[in-house]
């Protein structure tokens, strides 16, 4: 637990004025989840992914997607090699223990969709073989809001594979005021340290997936996840729903509980929940995070 105080201690000294967005992004990766960082330009979704990757201990690689990007570029090619007249598999960088997929959205569908079978298997297929990822494997990606010229949106595919999507919003005016006096955050970051290892990580994971999870709360979760498939367009996932109690799990962890309470659930749903549910048509415009508040506020908690 020490170390995981250190790993968000180190954290929140670069990303300022951002505790529970910063502790929600830790209980994602303690769940063995994807990370999806969105918001508009400026406010330090590249800075918080950065941070992230450092303080981790991870080996990670950065890649910038853009509107030319090849699938190729980001999981490899065979070249075919003269001398031993064979095609020789070069890994892409989707081969490292955690990727920095930056403005993931700039890409076209062909290029984000290469992604899906890393973020779900951890393996890439190319040519008829599979080939491993390492252990443990991240991708935290950033994007724009999709209404920013440019973007392309992410599909419904593509986004239940992210286990939470946190944003950041503008900083209070004390973060600010720090943010201003204090210069460019990417010269603090180039002197942060590791506060973690790749071991210590992969402990800090199973201890979390054995935090206690009773039968009450999981009836819980069902009547969330039930409640959300009644109501809207698009509902909670299977997935989504063992998501949701793996970062239970991992925010009960950060919090120094041995089981996991309803608020520990309510404390992550938005994150979980708000990219993938959709309203039915019809409906006014409403956000996915209100209609996260709106299945919270439904739903009665177990006494």
């Amino acid at each position: 637990m020490s170390r995981l105080a250190d790993a968000l201690s180190a954290i929140e000294r670069v990303v300022l004025g951002k505790p529970g967005q910063i502790r929600l992004c830790l209980a994602c990766l303690l769940a063995r989840g994807h990370l999806l960082i969105e918001d508009v330009p400026g406010v330090g979704k590249t800075t918080l992914a950065h941070t992230l990757a450092q303080v981790l201990g991870l080996e990670w690689r950065r890649l910038q997607f853009t509107s030319d990007l090849l699938p190729a570029d980001v999981v490899g090619v065979s070249v075919f090699d003269r001398e031993s007249q064979q095609f020789q598999f070069r890994p892409g960088p989707v081969f490292t223990q955690l990727l920095l997929a930056d403005e993931i959205n700039r890409a076209n569908p062909k290029a984000q969709s290469a992604l899906l079978e890393a973020m779900e298997e951890r393996q890439v297929s190319i040519d008829g073989v599979t080939h491993p990822l390492p252990e443990p494997f991240f991708v935290i990606a950033t994007q724009n809001p999709h209404e920013h010229l440019g973007s392309f949106g992410l599909p419904e595919s593509q986004l239940d594979r992210f286990l939470m999507r946190v944003t950041l919003g503008y900083p209070d005016r004390q973060a600010e005021r720090a943010l201003l006096m204090n210069g460019d955050r990417r010269e603090l970051l180039a002197s942060t340290g590791a506060a973690l290892t790749a071991p210590e990580l992969l402990a800090a994971q199973r201890a979390a997936r054995a935090v206690y999870v009773s039968s009450a709360l999981l009836d819980y979760v069902q009547a969330l996840i039930e409640h959300s498939r009644s109501t809207f367009q698009l509902g909670l996932s299977p997935r989504a729903a063992q998501g949701l109690v793996r970062a239970a799990q991992s925010w009960a962890l950060l919090l120094g509980e041995r089981a996991v309470m309803p608020e520990h659930v309510q404390a992550v749903l938005p994150s979980v929940a708000a990219h993938r549910l959709v309203a039915r048509e019809g409906s006014d415009d409403v956000s996915g995070t209100n209609l996260a508040e709106m299945l919270t506020t439904a739903v009665p908690v177990p006494v």
